[in-house]
């Protein structure tokens, strides 16, 4: 089964359900806004990838926060409470599939990963 979360008005998940669709690929998908980030699995997801593949410092939330909640992203353990607090600055989407992690949209490697 492939879980993706993200959040809905986002153009890349957009894009990627969009893909997952067209692909016939069955998904679950978790709203960060309704549902929140799950502390553990942002560990491991972090664990997996990296912190940098995780926390997406471009964005306008990631911009708008206090130099001290910035500094707070610069580190593994802290960094988790900051993306439950604010799961607006979680790069997005990302999916959990058999094989493991992917984050954000590329279509090579989700065709390589999930097809």
């Amino acid at each position: 089964m492939i879980h993706l979360y993200g959040i809905p008005n986002c153009d890349t998940v957009k894009k990627a359900r969009t893909w997952l669709d067209r692909q016939g690929r069955a998904y679950t998908f978790h709203d960060y806004k309704k549902e929140g980030a799950d502390p553990e699995r942002l560990a491991a997801w972090i664990a997996a990838a990296g912190l940098d593949a995780v926390v997406n410092r471009k964005g306008t939330t990631f911009r708008a926060l206090e130099a001290s909640d910035k500094a707070r992203a610069d580190d593994s353990h802290t960094a988790v409470a900051l993306l439950v607090q604010h799961p607006s600055i979680i790069k997005r989407p990302i999916v959990e599939h058999a094989h493991g992690v992917l984050i954000g949209f590329k279509e090579e490697e989700w065709s390589a990963a999930l097809l």
